[in-house]
């Protein structure tokens, strides 16, 4: 052997050996982010983390900033991501083995039950956290300018969640979703109240039109199983992929999270926390030019004060959120199971037939009409939510709790007329029953426009004008709607889920319903 032989295959062991410590090198080029330049350089150069900014405010970090709510809601999403697929390696979506499979996986395949239970609580959690979040960012003010935009895709976001957890329904095909998604297309085919009342179905049928692109069919059936399992894993979960990388980007270059123009004054005023690097209170700054472009960003004028390197402070923050929520669902997966009912049986009814519980608020109104608790007033929820932004171009409280004219006793009174309307008008319904009972023979154009929902809007918007002018303020009006509208969203559940029994008719309790 030739010493030329010898000393390559001395590089090529030396070569081998040094593998692992190559990948390391070359996958995490900057090395250990262990000065203020290299956690910036991790942060800026990673192609998950890079959404971020290099450097987090302070006032970000605190609790009380988000609670943590939009890192929750993208962890419960990740946790039901990856427990989906894992459900998909033994689920067959076709009517004849979907429910077979759901059997297979919650009572023979290994740890199946618990992952189809964590799936469930993940997503339940992400509905959850997805409306609060959007809570918190509201009475923050978090959607005022430069924001607007991505108050639009937080709305997106919402509806796209909500369709996720919908969609995910019917697949077990167990007498709960079969008759659940039957109550979703007969309000998607709502609109033919009104078209029936005019007499101009056979001519304009939106309401047709929606429940065939819903179903595939005139019934719910195979064509509206692969459906929703098509929309379920892959069409709604791009969507949301996509909506939440538009969303991450923009909270960074809108100049990250909201905050009180007062903001480092406060933090100046509190006890400092110690942080690496330590930045000093006047930082030499220097600028260069380097273009000239129309309009400003909103980091023009501020400085790194109070600011500290998002790798490693963001980023943990970011993991202790995932393991609480991860947590959070592994607890709920242990001591409750995700539901399975009998096989679906067009058949046999459900009854009572509820569809999942963040449904059930439009369910109580739909019982009076379904075009206007399922269509009608949730697209006037959303419009008016998509529009808050664009009419509430004020400044005062921007960041702050509650911020702007009236503040939290003006919630604090929200929170009661919001109660206690629905109370009030479900108590006199269930009592007295409505126009229906009242004058048999009433037109069903009156029924649609004039029933409990209605009423209930009508008194939010009444009161919400009435803030408008007791205080002079777009944002008081739209602080008592917006908390009008939780509240009753929160009453109108609360009655579906536990107050309503066989043929939809109020008992205080399931042990009052009718024995077989």
């Amino acid at each position: 052997m030739t010493p030329t032989t010898k000393d390559a295959l001395r590089e090529f062991s030396d070569n081998l050996k040094a593998v692992p410590r190559r990948v390391m090198e070359t996958a995490f080029r900057t090395g250990p982010p262990t000065t203020d330049r290299t956690r910036s350089t991790f942060v800026f150069g990673n192609v998950f983390l890079h959404l971020h900014a290099v450097r987090t405010h302070r006032w970000s970090l605190k609790w009380t900033t988000t609670m943590g709510l939009g890192i929750m809601s993208v962890s419960a999403f990740l946790i039901a991501l990856v427990t989906g697929v894992m459900l998909m390696f033994y689920y067959k979506p076709y009517p004849e083995a979907a429910y077979e499979s759901i059997k297979d996986i919650h009572f023979v395949v290994p740890t199946g039950r618990l992952i189809r239970n964590l799936h469930r609580w993940s997503a339940n959690l992400m509905v959850v956290a997805v409306i609060l979040h959007m809570a918190r960012a509201f009475y923050t003010a978090a959607y005022r300018k430069p924001r607007e935009y991505n108050w639009l895709m937080g709305i997106g976001l919402l509806v796209v969640t909500l369709g996720l957890s919908f969609t995910g329904y019917l697949l077990p095909w167990d007498q709960l979703a079969y008759w659940a998604i039957t109550i979703g297309a007969n309000i998607a085919q709502s609109p033919r109240e009104i078209t029936d009342a005019l007499g101009i179905t056979d001519y304009f049928d939106p309401g047709g039109f929606q429940r065939l692109l819903l179903l595939g069919s005139d019934m719910v059936g195979a064509e509206a199983l692969i459906r929703f399992y098509l929309l379920h894993v892959m069409i709604l979960p791009l969507a949301l992929a996509a909506l939440m990388g538009v969303h991450f980007w923009r909270i960074r270059k809108d100049g990250g999270m909201v905050r009180p123009a007062d903001a480092d004054d406060q933090l100046f005023r509190q006890p400092r926390e110690e942080a690496l690097p330590i930045f000093t209170e006047a930082p030499a700054k220097t600028y260069h030019l380097a273009a000239i472009v129309r309009g400003r960003t909103s980091n023009v004028g501020r400085g790194p004060e109070n600011t500290v390197p998002s790798m490693p402070h963001l980023f943990y923050a970011e993991l202790g959120v995932l393991m609480v929520t991860l947590l959070v669902c592994l607890a709920l997966s242990l001591v409750s199971d995700a539901p399975l009912k009998e096989l679906a049986n067009p058949s046999v009814p459900e009854n009572p037939a509820k569809a999942p519980w963040y449904f059930l608020g439009l369910q109580e109104m739909v019982a009076f009409s379904a075009f206007m608790g399922g269509i009608g007033i949730p697209s006037i929820v959303l419009i008016g939510l998509a529009l808050i932004p664009y009419l509430d171009r004020e400044t005062e409280g921007t960041g702050r709790w509650f911020g702007g004219p009236g503040g939290w006793p003006l919630v604090r009174l929200s929170i009661v007329l919001g109660l206690a309307a629905p109370i009030l008008i479900e108590s006199f319904v269930i009592r007295f029953g409505w126009l229906r009972e009242w004058f048999p023979s009433v037109p069903q154009l009156v029924i649609t426009m004039l029933n409990p929902g209605t009423l209930l809007t009508a008194v939010y918007a009444f009161f919400s004008m009435w803030c408008i002018r007791r205080y002079g303020s777009t944002r008081a009006g739209a602080l008592a709607l917006f908390t009008c509208f939780l509240c009753g969203f929160l009453v109108l559940t609360i009655v579906g889920t536990y107050f309503r029994g066989p043929n939809w008719v109020f008992y205080w309790s399931p042990s009052e319903w009718p024995k077989h």
